[in-house]
């Protein structure tokens, strides 16, 4: 590895994180052509998963391209699908290096363009910043993995655990920084999931606001029988905003007919003890296409994925007031008779947040 190659793995993994929450079922690549020292093209997976990252930096390179060396933050594709192989793309263009952190575990390519570009006498060095690029495309690897998408819980509640008043008042707990910070954080998910209990008491829109995007995740309501306000918001928008709900097979035929009327994508799971399964619903929603899910609860939702195990990381913010038990907890009943039965949780991150404190974490195991 050489001295710089980190420096412009670096470059390319920040391009390909320009992608989050916009190219499911595609990873969000990045791509750098270097020659000589200067970049001469770059390029990011473009929404929907295409064009991928290496053709467009190749487009920008032009003949400056041969003779470079291509730092990729994935390996390159080697099928032929809507597109053609980019490993091929790479060689035509004359590339004489290719830089990548990982090779991609899709098996229609698990190392298949590597073996195609050094056969072509490319020179290919892996490994640079393959960690970072791990966690980039977390993910893309957990739906090749396990056929459903990574899981992010978002829990906002008071210093004592508390998401609303025993009147249901809820607006706001956190403040103004905190909730801009969410937003920012359903923008780098693929959809942005919550419970019908919530979709009803909320009535809210689930979409990216205040930070000048035009591109949404896509919106699901977990709700078993459909049982959703018919001329809320979310019904209002179907139409405008993809908007899928995930509901058991005993669903209300005049509900199923009603949503789909409005625009809504339907998607039948299984039950498990009079709710919807949540490893039914994952895989679901990883069959659907999706990479990325930010769960913003409610608590029955929330506490039925951290029970069955599926939950990758938990986002927490919690403000500086306090509610008393009389408020609407975070989490639902979780069944747990031994202290050993809870899911426990590693700290990653935790940093002041206007007046309230955000605090990150992931699986203990």
């Amino acid at each position: 590895m050489r001295a710089t190659d980190t420096d412009f793995m670096a470059l390319a993994l920040s391009l390909g994180r320009r992608g989050h929450g916009r190219t499911w079922p595609n990873p969000a690549v990045g791509c750098l052509i270097v020659k000589d020292g200067r970049i001469v093209g770059r390029g990011w997976t473009a929404a929907g998963g295409r064009p991928h990252a290496e053709p467009q930096a190749l487009a920008r390179a032009g003949a400056a391209a041969r003779g470079a060396t291509a730092y990729v933050s994935l390996e390159p594709c080697a099928h032929h699908g809507q597109t053609p192989p980019c490993a091929g793309a790479l060689i035509s263009a004359g590339i004489a290096r290719v830089v990548a952190p990982l090779q991609d575990s899709d098996p229609r390519v698990s190392g298949r363009g590597f073996a195609m570009l050094r056969a072509a006498g490319v020179e290919v060095t892996t490994g640079v910043m393959a960690d970072q690029a791990a966690r980039d495309l977390a993910g893309f690897f957990l739906r090749i993995r396990a056929g459903r998408p990574l899981v992010t819980l978002k829990l906002a509640s008071s210093f004592d655990g508390r998401i609303a008043t025993a009147t249901g008042e809820s607006q706001w707990i956190t403040g103004p920084e905190a909730r801009r910070v969410v937003h920012a954080m359903r923008a780098r998910h693929d959809a942005v999931m919550v419970g019908a209990g919530t979709a009803r008491a909320d009535d809210p829109a689930l979409t990216v606001r205040g930070l000048g995007m035009t591109h949404q995740p896509v919106r699901i309501v977990v709700s078993r029988r459909l049982d959703l306000p018919l001329t809320g918001q979310l019904a209002r928008t179907a139409q405008e905003t993809p908007l899928w709900i995930c509901h058991g097979a005993d669903a209300d035929p005049r509900l199923l007919s009603a949503w789909s009327g409005l625009g809504a994508r339907l998607l039948p799971c299984a039950l498990q003890a009079g709710r919807i399964d949540p490893a039914s619903l994952l895989l679901a929603l990883g069959q659907a296409g999706l990479t990325s899910v930010f769960c913003e609860g409610g608590g029955a939702l929330a506490a039925s994925l951290l029970s069955a195990g599926l939950v990758d990381e938990v986002i927490g913010f919690t403000a500086g007031v306090m509610i008393g038990a009389e408020g609407q907890p975070a989490l639902g009943a979780m069944g747990l008779s031994r202290l050993a039965e809870a899911p426990r949780f590693r700290l990653i991150e935790t940093r002041p947040l206007g007046g309230d404190i955000l605090h990150r974490w992931q699986p203990a195991g």
